[in-house]
Formats: structure tokens, C-alpha cells, sequence
């Protein structure tokens, strides 16, 4: 009995897994089932850590996304922002070494190490408006769409380079990315607009 108990119980942390694409010790407390069977399946090669508190299938399919969706479980009420985001939308040249997300002011720091990541912190309508969400590797992942990054960027200037955010700027407006409309949007909501207006005429 114990045994079947086992494999019962490993059935359903795989199926989780194939389901979910990561897998968290809170998924599998969810379940009922203690995260030590997490551990043992581990050391029998079923599954495989990929982050803290995180596991996947050995073979599962790893996306160039594969941070995010770390980020996204690890995190799930905070957002991918600035250059992650910039690199999601496929914007501009950055190539983050880290994951860039943000949480709530007033949230407490989260206790993650794995995926590297950059945390920021916004408030208001700047926290909340102009989230997507995305499936990469069967996670849930809330993702700024591509005006609110641009004028996040514009935001953070101090912080991630004037240089960064008007190549991101030129090339949404000249490849039609987003609309202008959006963009002035943002810009409001951010506090930039006075910021981005020479540079949005310039362009357009």
C-alpha cells in the first residue's frame, strides 16, 4: 500500500509537471503531498531542480524564455519589466544577464536565488496598467506590453541609460510596434510624457 501510495503520489507531481512546465514546492503542497517526495524524485532523475523551490522534467522543453517562467512562478504577482521586458518583445539590442520584474512598493523582498533577478519597485497605475499575460513553458507570466515598457524605460532612464530607452522608443515607432496613441498613454501614466514628447516628434 505504501508504495502505490508513492507512485500515486509521483504520477501526480509528473502530471503537474508536464502540465505546468514548473513546478513549485507550493504547487505539490497544494496537492496534499510533501515536498520531500520533490527531493527523492530529484535524486531518482525524475524530475530536476531548475531553480529554488522550482523543478521541471529532465527533458522538458527549455525556452529562451526559461528565466521568466522561473521568474514567474517564483513571483507570480510580479511583473516582467524593463530590459527582460525589452528583450521579451524582442526590442532594441539588450541582452539582460538577470530578470527584471516588479513588485509592489510596499511588498516584502522576495527570498528567490535562482533565476538572477533585478527587483523594482512601482506603485499605483504605474504597477498595474498595462500588463499581458504570457504561457512560457506552461507558467503564467505577466509581462508589460509594449508602450508601458517603452515608458518605463524612459522612467528608469537614470537607472538603465537614456540610450536604451530611445532606441526603444525609435524602433516601436518606426516598426509600428505599438501605436502613438499608447505610447502617450504610458507616458502619462509613468510621468514622462514632458520627458518623451521632443524625442516622440523628432521620431515621428
Amino acid at each position: 500500500m505504501h508504495v502505490k501510495n508513492r507512485n500515486d503520489k509521483v504520477k501526480q507531481i509528473l502530471k503537474l509537471a508536464r502540465n505546468s512546465g514548473v513546478v513549485s514546492t507550493g504547487d505539490v503542497r497544494s496537492l496534499g503531498i510533501h515536498h520531500e517526495y520533490l527531493r527523492q524524485m530529484c535524486a531518482r532523475a525524475e524530475i530536476e531542480r531548475v531553480g529554488r523551490g522550482l523543478y521541471s522534467l529532465p527533458n522538458a522543453d527549455i525556452t529562451a524564455h526559461h528565466g521568466l517562467a522561473q521568474a514567474g512562478k517564483a513571483i507570480p504577482r510580479g511583473v516582467i519589466c524593463l530590459l527582460s521586458a525589452l528583450r521579451f518583445h524582442e526590442i532594441g539590442t539588450q541582452v539582460p544577464h538577470e530578470v527584471w520584474i516588479t513588485i509592489d512598493r510596499r511588498a516584502a523582498r522576495p527570498r528567490v536565488k535562482h533565476p538572477r533577478m533585478r527587483i523594482v519597485r512601482f506603485s499605483g497605475k504605474a504597477l498595474t496598467e498595462g500588463i499581458d499575460e504570457h504561457i512560457i513553458e506552461g507558467v503564467h507570466v505577466r509581462i508589460y506590453n509594449t508602450a508601458k515598457t517603452v515608458a518605463d524605460c524612459f522612467k528608469y532612464r537614470n537607472k538603465i541609460g537614456l540610450d536604451v530607452a530611445l532606441e526603444a522608443l525609435r524602433e516601436v515607432i518606426r516598426e509600428r510596434r505599438c501605436t502613438t496613441d499608447a505610447l502617450w498613454q504610458y507616458a502619462k501614466v509613468c510621468r514622462v510624457a514632458k520627458i518623451m514628447r521632443p524625442y516622440m516628434e523628432a521620431i515621428v
